[in-house]
């Protein structure tokens, strides 16, 4: 007879100790003892046949073997979450949690009074915010709303386009006092700019409409949003935001509205399979409620 396969527990203090390098730190982390943790990888260690992490002064290292099961095994956490998330919102009430991705800005800037409001509603729902730039894959159900910048082109969705977001050049006014204000695109030659670090497909799509924008020499390279955002803020220079999100800063200045008019559609998707969930039925039409007066506060550049 096959030997029975090991338990989803031991999975999760493996991915725990591959994390975080140590059996203390993980077990702190899962709220487990020590000794317990060592049993469990132990105990997988066995199951597999063969050690999965080895010392070395920098704590535990994992072995090829353990390298070997990080994918499946983390395909595992969040099947697991998944399924905790639809069972603990089961009924017609509004609670639970649910997992909402969206891109730096709009996740750190824009949605937390959107969430903020949920949450005063609905006092039994937990939210899950991840912040990335990436396109997490929501038929897997690696998140349940989804804030995309993008349109999605998966099938099986539910998809609301809330419109487009304008965005314009900026910078603060301290800066322009001491620099001046550039009265062309040329002259942002002689100015401090902050831009990206790599030129993703949207930063080129968006370079086809701004003609030399890809050959400014900038100031500021990075490709965190938040970055960029936070470095116009400080009055680094001169960069690109929202221009509903620079409107509520008193101390930025749109520049230059005329030579630069961008915009960018946003979208809130969740797998179809979820409308009838309260709880992500509840997220689902509060961010497009939400996102659709944040965009509403100006209109979309070119209109």
């Amino acid at each position: 007879m096959n030997p029975e396969p090991p338990s989803w527990d031991l999975y999760r203090s493996f991915l725990a100790v591959l994390r975080d390098g140590s059996l203390s730190a993980a077990a702190r982390s899962l709220g487990l003892t020590q000794p317990t943790l060592a049993r469990h990888v132990a105990a997988l260690e066995e199951a597999v046949g063969g050690a999965l992490f080895v010392r070395s002064p920098r704590g535990l290292e994992p072995t090829d073997a353990a390298l070997a099961l990080k994918p499946q095994a983390e395909s595992l956490e969040a099947t697991a979450a998944a399924l905790w998330r639809t069972a603990s919102g089961l009924g017609d009430a509004v609670r639970g949690p649910v997992r909402v991705t969206a891109s730096e800005i709009v996740g750190a800037r824009v949605l937390p009074p959107i969430l903020a409001h949920l949450r005063a509603r609905h006092p039994e729902l937990v939210i899950e915010l991840v912040l990335s730039n990436s396109l997490d894959n929501l038929l897997q159900r690696d998140a349940d709303v989804a804030v995309r910048m993008v349109e999605p082109d998966q099938q099986a969705l539910v998809v609301r386009k809330i419109g487009s977001i304008a965005l314009g050049l900026h910078a603060h006014r301290e800066y322009l006092e001491r620099q001046g204000a550039p009265e062309e695109l040329a002259d942002l030659a002689r100015h401090s700019v902050i831009g990206f670090d790599r030129p993703s497909p949207a930063i080129r799509a968006m370079a086809q409409r701004v003609p030399g924008f890809l050959e400014t020499p900038f100031a500021l390279r990075t490709d965190s949003d938040l970055a960029q955002l936070a470095a116009i803020e400080a009055g680094f220079g001169v960069g690109i935001c929202q221009i509903p999100l620079a409107r509520r800063n008193s101390g930025l200045v749109r520049l230059l509205p005329d030579s630069l008019e961008l915009s960018m559609g946003v979208w809130v998707a969740m797998h179809e399979d979820l409308r009838s969930t309260p709880r992500c039925r509840a997220v689902f039409d509060g961010l497009v409620q939400g996102l659709s007066a944040y965009v509403a506060e100006v209109p979309p550049a070119g209109a």
